[in-house]
């Protein structure tokens, strides 16, 4: 087979296509002047018309967020400054990879995107039901999502797409363990957590700044479905947790969450045991245990589906005075990736949308475009700055600055041990028999419609997270366990080599 290089749309060659252009080794600033980058992540937002790319199946509910404990000596947004102060939300739940026909069951991650409608304007947090991902670059996004999808040419799930990409993609081993353990397939929306995944800073009156991490806890208990129960109910009543959150809200069952927070210092980030800003790591409760902050509750339904949950656009660059983006190389190729995909999928004045429209004043200087609703602003001016109008700016409502050293170029990040430790801890620790036996069961049942050298690629990295979670899915797909236990041995790069 005669090889080519990978070029851009315009046949420029490409370097590099597993490392974004930023400011660092591990955490950094990614950059625009990325071309690569921008457009692999502009072109992937408009492969699909007119769903979502990702998270097209998905139902969502109104209600509101109420301060419990005062942490208002770490932000100054609003939202949270002051105990009992509550805040209206829309939040919708999804799953990522199916399309809009899909059913609510499948293994997948649920997305968990919340709406807060502040004083100060739109803050969303666009999370998960997982507190990691797959992929840690945003580069990588649109290649993640193309093996979820379907083979271009049968038009169906392709266990060899999936597992390949996955094989070498070592720093997804925790999400995957994730993702076929029980937890993979939730009974319902209510019954599971949330998180923000990515860390956020949150800022004071005095500019004095902390790393966050949220965390939605189901006051409904997690419940979940084994991978057959999760199989039948989806030709039962594929959308059953649809149905199940609607029911509760009509019913006056209001699924609440309580929320908190892990709060660590920015002196603190910089000698932590792993790289803060990984997505695909967790702080160790251990060392940042849960700090309550309030409580999210959901009381009514949306009086059209279409309008409300179809139409919502949630962006994490929605961020309020007071809250700030990290150096989390994934959150920040996000930052541009969902507005874009906003402006594609419902047009530039999607924030016109009622659903998407801010609680407070606003004034942004944008005109005209298709679809603009609001009159357009009528007569008034719009350009900046302007003697002849009454817009101003404050620099009161920028983030604080922040010194780095910078290292501009594409950064290969080296897969290093403490990549697998959290994965192994998860399945050796955490689960109990009968779970780890069902994660097992369902790593099998997937992986072993995958070609075999590729189930010996992902089981070498099962058995380098732990040996006992590698032996176990061996043993299920008949591997040889020793050789099993070589190929962990090796460098990923040899890894792949052997693998071939």
């Amino acid at each position: 087979m005669d090889k080519k290089y990978l070029t851009t749309s315009q046949g420029i060659p490409v370097g590099t296509d597993l490392s974004s252009m930023t400011t660092g080794e591990k955490e950094g600033y990614t950059l625009l002047q990325d071309f690569h980058l921008v457009e692999k992540l502009a072109h992937f937002n408009r492969e699909r018309i007119p769903e979502r790319i990702v998270h097209a199946k998905g139902t969502g509910a109104k209600g509101y967020f109420e301060v419990t404990n005062d942490l208002s000596k770490y932000t100054k947004a609003k939202l949270f400054s002051e105990v009992g102060k509550k805040t209206d939300v829309f939040l919708r739940f999804s799953t990522v990879g199916g399309e809009r026909g899909s059913a609510d069951t499948a293994r997948d991650p649920r997305g968990f995107a919340i709406r807060f409608y502040t004083e100060e304007g739109n803050y969303d947090i666009v999370g998960n039901n997982t507190p990691v991902f797959f992929i840690r670059d945003a580069l990588k996004f649109p290649d993640l999502i193309h093996t979820q999808k379907r083979n271009p040419q049968t038009n169906l799930h392709d266990a060899d797409m999936f597992w390949d990409f996955f094989s070498l993609t070592p720093e997804s081993i925790h999400q995957v363990t994730i993702l076929f353990s029980d937890r993979g397939t939730p009974y319902s929306h209510r019954h599971m957590d949330g998180h923000s995944s990515h860390t956020f800073m949150w800022y004071n009156e005095k500019n004095e700044f902390v790393w966050v991490k949220y965390h939605f806890k189901t006051n409904q208990g997690i419940k979940t479905m084994t991978n057959e129960e999760a199989q039948k109910m989806a030709g039962v009543n594929p959308d059953h947790s649809t149905e199940d959150l609607f029911n509760a809200i009509k019913n006056k069952e209001y699924p609440s969450w309580d929320v908190f927070v892990q709060i660590m210092t920015p002196e603190e980030a910089k000698t932590y045991k792993f790289d803060p800003f990984d997505v695909t790591k967790v702080w160790y409760h251990s060392d940042y245990p849960l700090i309550p902050l309030g409580r999210l509750t959901l009381n009514q339904n949306p009086d059209n589906f279409f309008a409300d949950v179809e139409q919502a656009a949630f962006t994490p660059a929605n961020l309020v005075p007071g809250i700030a983006a990290s150096p989390d190389k994934l959150l920040q190729g996000r930052l541009f990736a969902y507005g874009d995909a906003h402006r594609y999928r419902l047009g530039a004045n999607s924030h016109q949308i009622p659903v998407n429209k801010p609680r407070c004043p606003f004034s942004n200087g944008q005109r005209d475009g298709a679809m603009s609703v609001d009159g357009n602003s009528g007569a008034e001016y719009h350009y900046f700055p302007s003697s002849l109008t009454n817009t101003i700016t404050d620099t009161k409502f920028n983030p604080p600055f922040i010194d780095i050293s910078a290292s501009l170029g594409m950064h290969d990040r080296p897969l290093e041990d403490v990549d697998f430790i959290q994965a192994g801890v998860l399945f050796d620790r955490v689960m109990n028999d009968s779970e780890k036996a069902n994660t097992v069961s369902n790593i099998a049942g997937h992986l072993g419609d995958a070609k075999e050298n590729i189930q010996y690629r992902q089981t070498a990295l099962f058995y380098k997270a732990s040996a006992d979670y590698g032996t176990k899915v061996a043993n299920a797909l008949k591997l040889d366990v020793e050789k099993v236990k070589k190929l962990a041995s090796l460098t990923q790069q040899e890894r792949v080599e052997a693998t071939k």
